[in-house]
């Protein structure tokens, strides 16, 4: 298992969260998921999008957001929003990665990412463009960190 952390801010729809969990368990990351959730953890929708890899994922669920920065100062994290300055190739090698989404609805909230905008990053899109899947920009924030570290462990 990686040091990386994806880490999912009251996830709203079960299959992007099942596809990012298996994202994770192919990548050796582990998931963390911010409640409330918009899904249980049962459903149907969430088991089938993460298909046999469920085995494979290291899952941990938070309570709400304030109980997940007690355990893992802000200071520490990654933020990712469309609202940043900062592009997702200018992220940090880090000994540990935790990189932080919204929901899908709203993504972070402004209060989060404003006091960080050295540890606030986005994807590029073409003007227009509301945002990307989740479950993709997770994919693409992730990969650029194993890609920067050189892939460990990965084949």
């Amino acid at each position: 298992m990686s040091d990386l952390n994806i880490v999912l801010v009251e996830p709203e729809i079960p299959q992007n969260a099942g596809n990012i969990a298996r994202t994770c368990a192919a990548a050796g990351a582990r998931l963390h998921l911010i409640k409330p959730l918009g899904f249980v953890l049962s459903d149907r929708r969430l088991r089938r999008a993460g298909a046999d890899y469920w085995s494979d994922v290291d899952l941990v669920v938070h309570d709400n957001l304030e109980v997940f920065f007690r355990e893992t100062p802000a200071e520490r994290c990654l933020f990712f929003s469309k609202k940043a300055a900062r592009i997702y190739t200018e992220i940090p090698v880090e000994d540990e990665g935790w990189f932080v989404f919204g929901k899908e609805s709203t993504g972070l909230p402004d209060a989060l990412i404003e006091p960080y905008p050295g540890r606030s990053f986005r994807i590029p899109m073409r003007p227009g463009a509301r945002s990307l899947n989740i479950s993709n920009a997770v994919a693409i924030a992730l990969y650029e960190a194993l890609r920067l570290r050189g892939f460990p462990g990965l084949t």
